[in-house]
């Protein structure tokens, strides 16, 4: 049987952007973004969770984002989990609402999270390509099985190298918005 799958690659390649995209988000520009926080786990009931299945998270004003805890006895622990994130935020606490001020970003800042952006970009175009070559192995291994000839072979690779180039340029593209949205804010 055939090892090489045409929809399966690109669908790992489009899961490489999806997942780049995500960590952009995360990336802190100058305005409150829920995804901020994304990241951000805190220990409840004897166990870590996502902080979106203990408060709900919404950004009244543009660089203000409110943290609504649902069990008042959590608030603390919600509080230390946004501290370890590490996220530059000072919560500020009351009652079961965290406000979270976002602070001007520093010119310094706004490079390293530039940098970090294009990092990012890095990791996912490594990713796309490392599935670019379990496409053209599994292209090899069934010329060699007989499955295929060495011109659908060829065509074959032709294409996946088509589909590399279409999604590290969407990584680039991803990246390049986000190093923009943040130097120029």
């Amino acid at each position: 049987m055939a090892k090489f799958d045409k929809a399966d690659i690109e669908r790992r390649m489009q899961g490489a952007v999806e997942s780049l995209k995500g960590d952009l988000s995360g990336l802190r520009t100058g305005r409150a973004n829920t995804s901020l926080l994304d990241p951000v786990v805190c220990e409840v009931y004897g166990s870590m969770m996502p902080l979106s299945q203990v408060a709900t998270v919404n950004a009244p004003e543009p660089r203000m984002l409110a943290v609504q805890v649902w069990d008042k006895s959590n608030v603390s622990a919600v509080e230390k989990g946004i501290a370890k994130a590490n996220l530059g935020l000072n919560p500020m606490t009351d009652g079961q609402t965290i406000r979270l001020p976002m602070p001007d970003l520093t010119e310094e800042r706004r490079k390293e999270l530039a940098k970090l952006a294009g990092e990012y970009a890095e990791k996912a175009k490594i990713a796309i390509r490392n599935v670019r070559r379990d496409g053209m192995e599994a292209l090899k291994d069934d010329e060699k099985a007989k499955e295929i000839s060495e011109d659908d072979r060829k065509r074959s690779e032709d294409e996946v190298q088509k589909l590399t180039d279409t999604y590290v340029a969407k990584a680039d593209e991803a990246a390049a918005a986000k190093e923009k949205e943040i130097l120029t804010q």
